[in-house]
């Protein structure tokens, strides 16, 4: 489907920003969108290096890509939708970025479900401490004074 294509696409760009992958991607869709006017590659080579130095910039370099995501997708998906030949090229552009581009911490994913009134006590990476009843009942427990 050519919305995950771009999708994909979007993110590997957005995602090389800042890296040591972002020439990789940069020259990857400078050379993708050259299939147009070299008017249009120019414009697109200012808009990435534009779109690279503020999330360099940024504070929260994570949130400045997931606004540019969006906007790069577009931007993939005008390309392809104008020269569909180019869905291979960018396909081949997508795993050479992302094996240039230094990979973060795997994200971890736990779903918990309580059902009948149970209780569960979670934590990924961490330490789960669990004291029941009031702090005086808990000061009986541990002195055997009330």
């Amino acid at each position: 489907m050519l919305e995950d294509l771009v999708l994909a696409g979007g993110g590997a760009v957005v995602g090389a920003m800042a890296t040591d992958g972002w020439q990789v991607a940069r020259d990857g869709v400078t050379r993708l969108f050259r299939r147009g006017s070299d008017e249009e590659a120019a414009g697109i080579e200012r808009q990435l290096d534009s779109d690279a130095e503020r999330v360099a910039r940024a504070e929260d370099a994570e949130r400045v890509r997931n606004r540019l995501l969006v906007l790069w997708a577009e931007e993939l998906e005008t390309l392809v939708r104008r020269h569909p030949e180019l869905e291979q090229e960018l396909r081949a552009l997508i795993d050479e970025i992302r094996a240039a581009t230094p990979q973060a911490e795997p994200r971890i994913s736990q779903h918990n479900y309580a059902r009948d009134n149970s209780q569960q006590y979670n934590t990924i990476n961490g330490n789960v401490i669990v004291h029941h009843g009031t702090p005086a009942e808990r000061a009986t427990e541990i002195t055997g004074e009330p």
